[in-house]
């Protein structure tokens, strides 16, 4: 269970939202949305323990994520706007180092389990390309192939449907569907609901 208690956000002398409060229990996606500028990747970023707030608690089953460290970051899977894929390296050797750095261990993420993720994300006949090669929504999909290759609870996607296409987007909310029904949890944030089969909880910060 992820809880957030009267979270407050600062972005120099501005404040972006105060008194923010819920709770994510297993099996429920949690999706915020809100103008450009109202703090959705700030609060992803806290959620992640990558920055703090300003006020207000994040726990992870009842404990301070701050104090759980390693503990909670072993459950947390993070996949950033910016999907950090490197251009001169192929899409094969993306998936398998960024899982690793991730924290996935090496002997689970060999060519043949990174293989089976690039083409279940519909990179068949692009795995030994380099990323520079790739187009947008492709580099995306190899991103999102730590979706298949790091064992965590709580997924924390920031803008996951950036340059997919609608069989990309179908796929995607597939792993997230097939997440959720295995007592996982999500967080993402989109300008557009996705179609879900399993239970959506919104967020809206303006």
């Amino acid at each position: 269970m992820l809880e957030a208690s009267n979270l407050e956000c600062m972005r120099g002398d501005k404040t972006l939202f105060r008194g923010l409060s819920f709770r994510l229990d297993a099996g429920v996606c949690l999706m915020v949305q809100g103008a450009n500028g109202s703090g959705k990747t700030s609060l992803l970023r806290m959620l992640c323990g990558l920055s703090s707030p300003a006020g207000g608690e994040i726990r992870w089953n009842g404990a301070p994520i701050r104090k759980l460290a390693e503990d909670y970051r072993g459950e947390l899977l993070y996949c950033g706007h910016a999907g950090a894929v490197k251009d001169e390296l192929t899409a094969l050797e993306n998936a398998r180092i960024s899982a690793t750095l991730a924290g996935a261990p090496a002997n689970e993420v060999d060519d043949a389990a990174a293989l089976r993720a690039l083409r279940q994300l519909g990179l068949k006949g692009r795995e030994h390309l380099p990323a520079r090669a790739l187009s947008a929504g492709q580099k995306r999909r190899v991103a999102l192939t730590r979706l298949l290759l790091e064992k965590r609870r709580l997924w924390v996607l920031d803008e996951p449907l950036t340059a997919l296409d609608k069989a990309a987007v179908t796929n995607l909310c597939g792993l997230i569907d097939a997440h959720l029904a295995e007592g996982g949890m999500a967080v993402l944030t989109s300008h557009q609901d996705l179609p879900l089969a399993g239970r959506v909880d919104h967020l809206r910060l303006d």
